[in-house]
């Protein structure tokens, strides 16, 4: 019995020993934990701590506004009420968000729907955020004051929900510089993505095209903070000190406001003329005006505008759709100083300097017009007689410049558009500008084999089709299966022996390319910048619209001066030559801008141009220069569909140098209004792709192929292109409403289009509508 106790009492103290170390351990293992947290990771769980009680709340950095060269104000901001709502982590997060709901009902973003619906997107907005903890996120923007009452007088029912004052765009006087300025909205989740790592979350804003866009990292300025000490429910007990934001840079532009509305408004009122006068379809244009002595911007007007202010006015839904159903049906959105056209006889004096540099004539060179050059017929019936190049250009005589073309070949004409910077981004801050377009034999090819690939494989198919069926076919079956095959394959190979025709380079191509037809496109900015280079005597200078970059303390964080291209490769007396002839331009009795600027107190030199686009009224183009002896601005004008140059855009062009040598002692603000707003006239929807017509036409090219050109054309309107033929994108006359036809590596979408809206609605998407057929011939 004593050895059985003895082994129990062992059996006790062993227990008794085992039960100590694993109370030991549990204590040390308590004790490593605390000191693991004490000392390791105490900044962390002090971070928590502090969560709890206290919230850094966000305030939305001012954007930097936006002057123009005289210091007046075209942007501005101007403060509204948003909601946010911060996810504080308790569970009663629905039984709020339900509360806020009901409270949001009737506000113009969420008009018409119900608090349910109000609710759920509240939770999706949560969903996106990833309910990360005290981090706001925007619920509805520029809410009444009435609703940020009832949100205060409920405040102990809400935890979470935040209310801000935020800074929107202000535009003082309307429509003024858009599309230029672009526009600015709230970033999507794919921006948000792309540039999260420069400090972006969800629910910032920042430019969305323009200058708004390409100067955002100046504009966007630095977010500040307020820190707030919350009670167990969030809601707030005390300020503990606030870090106000950084307002973005200004930006003062080398534009005149003054300069600006009236060239905004004379393009209005001139497509508004020419309209009256049966030219239905000219609904929209471009102006720009440059200083030919630094190339400065000094206007880019666009037309039609639209009201800048749907982007940051109270809309509801039927409201904004409204409003960007119109934006989108005509186009706002699309800067058309950027966009492409075909520039008629506007490049007529690339052609003269060709010829005259390159020796293939002289100034005293001369032919008899008798408005005829083999298969091609002078837009003047009966011709202008006997002609130099002076007088070529005052005349717009097509029959001269197809003669000197000839000589050149395309070629020279190419390397000396290229010279003058045609073809070539001008390099302006702006978003989506193109290159434009230089026709010539490789890019001939190029824009037609695709096509003629097309129909090739088209007959293979058809090919395939039928040996697949002609091998299991008897012999009476066999012959009428070939004649079907045949019946089908005949009008693809007539169409493929008419496109083989067109991948050569032909005469016809060189003489359109000679009076600024066939395939040549370029914007009106381009334009206007050749004629600045040949004004001040052969310096191509890269246009430019910012002057300053200003920190809000009034120091310069940049500044931007003129910066030279290159010296045109043109001599002086070239040049000399060629502003003399668009001098005699402007003079009567003949020159074709003579009655434009009858009367003028100021003297200028011009051209005219006429750009024909098949199945359309003619594109009517305006270049000019002034004053003649001294140059200090260059102009280019374009109104679409608007007829002939001289009539529509010359009158434009007019009220333009009017108003740039009447404002220069005016007061800064001379002629703008806080009334002034947008869209006043409307953009034509983008025109249908006409089919290829035939017949005789002022081209002279063959309507029928393989055969030479024939002599006799009378003066329609045709593409010429063989019969039958509709030409590949990027063949002719087209126009920017309807999308520039691609260069290798460009786009269709025109500039400045294709962002998405910052609200509701959809995006905005040019007209899908095919390239024009090719316009040729020229007018005045």
């Amino acid at each position: 019995m004593a050895t059985d106790g003895i082994i129990t009492s062992r059996k006790v103290e062993k227990k008794l020993q085992v039960l100590l170390g694993l109370v030991i351990a549990a204590f040390a293992l308590l004790f490593i934990r605390l000191a693991y947290l004490q000392l390791v990771e105490a900044d962390k769980y002090k971070v928590m701590a502090q969560q709890n009680h206290l919230r850094l709340i966000p305030i939305a950095a001012p954007r930097g506004e936006i002057f123009d060269r005289n210091g007046v104000r075209i942007v501005g901001n101007q403060p509204v009420y948003t909601i946010s709502f911060a996810y504080l982590g308790v569970e009663d997060t629905d039984r709020v968000i339900a509360r806020l709901a009901r409270i949001l009902v009737g506000e113009k973003s969420f008009q018409g729907k119900t608090a349910e619906e109000i609710e759920q997107e509240i939770h999706k907005k949560l969903q996106e955020q990833k309910l990360r903890l005290y981090e706001p996120v925007p619920v509805a923007d520029k809410v009444s004051s009435e609703t940020v009452s009832r949100i205060e007088e409920q405040r102990l029912e809400l935890p979470g929900v935040l209310i801000d004052v935020r800074p929107v765009r202000h535009y003082p006087y309307g429509d003024l510089l858009v599309p230029t300025l672009g526009y600015v909205g709230i970033m999507d989740q794919k921006e948000l993505e792309e540039n999260k790592d420069k400090g972006y979350t969800l629910g910032d804003s920042w430019g969305k095209d323009g200058l708004e866009k390409s100067f955002e990292s100046y504009l966007r300025g630095r977010r500040g903070a307020r820190q707030v000490e919350v009670d167990a429910q969030g809601q707030p007990v005390r300020d503990l000190g606030v870090k106000e934001p950084v307002p973005g840079d200004n930006l003062v532009l080398t534009v005149d406001a003054r300069l600006q509305r009236a060239a905004q408004d004379a393009l209005a009122r001139g497509i508004a003329r020419v309209q009256k006068e049966g030219y239905s379809q000219a609904r929209a244009g471009a102006a720009v005006v440059l200083d030919v002595r630094t190339g400065e911007i000094l206007a880019l007007a666009s037309h039609p505008t639209y009201d800048p202010t749907i982007f940051t006015r109270d809309l509801s839904p039927q409201e904004w759709n409204e409003a960007w159903a119109k934006i989108s049906r005509d186009q706002s959105l699309l800067n058309r100083a950027l966009a492409l056209y075909p520039p008629g006889s506007t490049f007529k004096m690339v052609v003269a300097a060709a010829a005259l540099e390159m020796g293939k004539i002289t100034s005293r060179f001369s032919i008899y017009d008798t408005g005829r050059y083999k298969y091609k017929m002078d837009w003047k019936p009966g011709g202008h007689g006997r002609v130099d190049v002076v007088r070529a250009l005052k005349v717009s005589c097509d029959t001269f410049f197809w003669t000197v073309g000839a000589m050149l070949g395309p070629e020279p004409i190419a390397r000396y558009a290229r010279e003058f910077g045609l073809g070539q981004k001008t390099g302006v801050e702006l978003p989506g500008e193109h290159a434009g377009r230089i026709p010539g034999p490789e890019q001939k090819y190029k824009l037609w084999k695709p096509l003629l690939d097309n129909v090739q494989r088209q007959m293979d198919e058809i090919r395939k089709e039928y040996e697949k069926r002609l091998a299991g076919a008897g012999e009476g079956e066999r012959a009428a299966l070939e004649r079907e095959m045949n019946r089908r394959l005949a009008p693809l190979q007539e169409r493929y022996s008419k496109i083989e025709w067109e991948l050569t380079w032909r005469e016809y191509d060189t003489l359109d390319m000679s009076i600024g037809q066939g395939n040549n496109y370029y914007t009106p900015l381009q334009l206007a910048n050749y004629i600045a280079a040949i004004a001040n005597g052969g310096t191509l200078y890269k246009p430019y619209l910012v002057k300053e970059v200003v920190a809000p303390d009034g120091q310069t964080v940049a500044r931007f001066s003129p910066r030279v291209i290159r010296r045109v490769d043109v001599s002086s007396k070239t040049l000399e030559i060629i502003r003399r002839g668009m001098r005699e331009v402007a003079l009567p009795p003949d020159g074709t801008a003579a009655g434009v600027f009858a009367g003028a107190e100021y003297s200028v030199a011009a051209k005219t141009g006429t750009a024909e686009v098949h199945g359309h009224d003619n594109h009517a183009l305006f270049v000019a220069f002034a004053p003649y002896e001294k140059p200090e601005v260059a102009l280019a004008v374009v109104v679409e569909y608007g007829g002939h140059g001289s009539s529509a855009a010359g009158s434009v062009a007019r009220e333009i140098l009017d108003a740039y040598f009447s404002l220069k002692k005016a007061p800064p603000t001379a002629g703008l209004s806080k009334e002034k707003t947008a869209g006043t006239q409307q953009a034509a929807p983008a025109p249908e792709r006409p089919a290829a017509s035939s017949g005789n036409n002022r081209s002279g090219r063959p309507v029928a192929a393989p055969q030479a050109p024939s002599g006799g054309a009378g003066r329609g309107n045709s593409s010429g292109q063989p019969a039958g033929v509709t030409p590949p994108a990027g063949s002719g006359g087209g126009t920017p409403a309807a999308g520039p036809p691609p260069n290798e590596g460009e786009t269709v979408a025109p500039p400045g289009t294709g962002n998405q809206p910052p609200a509701t609605g959809g995006s905005p998407s040019p007209s899908g509508s095919a390239p024009e057929a090719p316009g040729e011939g020229e007018g005045q």
